[in-house]
């Protein structure tokens, strides 16, 4: 029998999916890391700058596409750019978030809002991470 007439194989069908992302389990997970000699596609937003500046940073990159990285040394700093990036993706004040962080309602966030905050805050890069993470152990179960 030759090759040419041999009857079509019969198609198999295969679905195929993207794999998930893995999801973020509380708001400080995995957030500080070192500071990077090679930075992200991201914009960084150096924390030294004044809150009237960091706000008008918040206002123009919270509805973005490319998120951004904070850098600080300062846990209280590092408390305050999550508290101003939730108030901002919200629509809320985020001079009073910066200024006094409400601990209670940042730690109460769901895990879709947890998600939404970390599209847009990547990482704090600091070179003292000790210092970061004491500042925001407040924000840990």
């Amino acid at each position: 029998m030759p090759h040419d007439s041999a009857p079509a194989p019969e198609p198999v069908i295969l679905q195929l999916s993207v794999p998930g992302k893995p999801a973020v389990q509380g708001i400080t997970d995995g957030l500080i890391r070192p500071i990077s000699a090679n930075p992200a596609p991201a914009e960084v937003l150096d924390l030294s700058v004044d809150d009237v500046a960091v706000a008008e940073f918040l206002v123009r990159i919270a509805h973005g596409d490319t998120g951004f990285v904070a850098r600080t040394d300062s846990g209280e700093r590092a408390l305050a750019i999550i508290a101003a990036a939730v108030a901002a993706l919200m629509g809320e004040d985020i001079p009073t978030a910066l200024a006094a962080p409400d601990l209670p309602f940042l730690s109460g966030l769901k895990q879709p809002a947890v998600e939404a905050l970390r599209t847009v805050l990547l990482a704090i890069e600091t070179s003292d991470p000790d210092a970061v993470a004491a500042g925001l152990r407040a924000l840990q179960p």
